[in-house]
């Protein structure tokens, strides 16, 4: 994501770290859509299931609910979305806005400094080939700072650690995104799962609220 650029950045620097920004994240997004493309071919080309063993000492099988196709194209709708949403070096200054799909449903979440500009950022990637559903979570209020942020980070690896160390729970299915100390969890569940995952994340010291978006099987 790339960063805040705060707004009395001078005008020529804004425009060389803008450039190295996008690159770094053009880099990074091909990087990771080649990983998931080999992880895509292996996955179609074994039959027995991939076992992550778990801190409880079990193992759980690594079962995203998603197509292969899915999910590299969850990717490719988070690499286009923030792509077409920093693309604007005058909203790129007034916005932190992170982009999260699954399975086709894409979640929104950071802050804008303006309703109008949270509404133009919604409305890009609402129009994004593929995207079914949008989840707007996008706060009008100030940027978050960096500490904020590593605590977000921190969280998320709070509450995955607890599901990877919960006996029998499938940790791979549930995707975790935190932002302000709010925990969202996306994934194509059953309905006991999902409390289940809700009830494991509400446990986790500095989580202030959970929001379920999870798609029921």
């Amino acid at each position: 994501m790339p960063p805040h650029i705060p707004l009395n950045f001078p005008s020529n620097k804004l425009n060389t770290e803008y450039k190295m920004t996008i690159q770094t994240t053009r880099f990074t997004t091909l990087l990771g859509l080649s990983l998931s493309l080999c992880a895509a071919l292996l996955l179609s080309a074994c039959a027995a299931p991939v076992l992550v063993a778990g801190a409880a000492g079990g193992a759980t099988v690594a079962s995203d609910q998603r197509s292969n196709q899915a999910l590299l194209d969850d990717q490719l709708i988070e690499a286009k979305a923030k792509d077409a949403i920093y693309d604007d070096p005058t909203r790129a200054k007034r916005i932190h806005v992170n982009v999260t799909s699954y399975n086709y449903v894409v979640l929104l979440t950071g802050e804008a400094l303006s309703a109008e500009t949270r509404d133009k950022v919604v409305d890009i990637v609402r129009h994004l080939d593929k995207v079914r559903r949008v989840h707007n979570e996008i706060r009008v209020a100030d940027l978050t700072d960096f500490a904020s942020r590593t605590r977000d980070t921190w969280i998320t690896s709070k509450v995955k650690s607890q599901m990877i160390a919960t006996r029998d729970f499938p940790s791979s299915r549930i995707k975790v995104v935190t932002e302000n100390g709010s925990v969202y969890l996306m994934g194509l569940v059953t309905k006991e799962l999902g409390n289940q995952a809700a009830a494991i994340t509400s446990k986790v010291d500095g989580v202030q609220r959970v929001i379920k978006l999870f798609e029921y099987i």
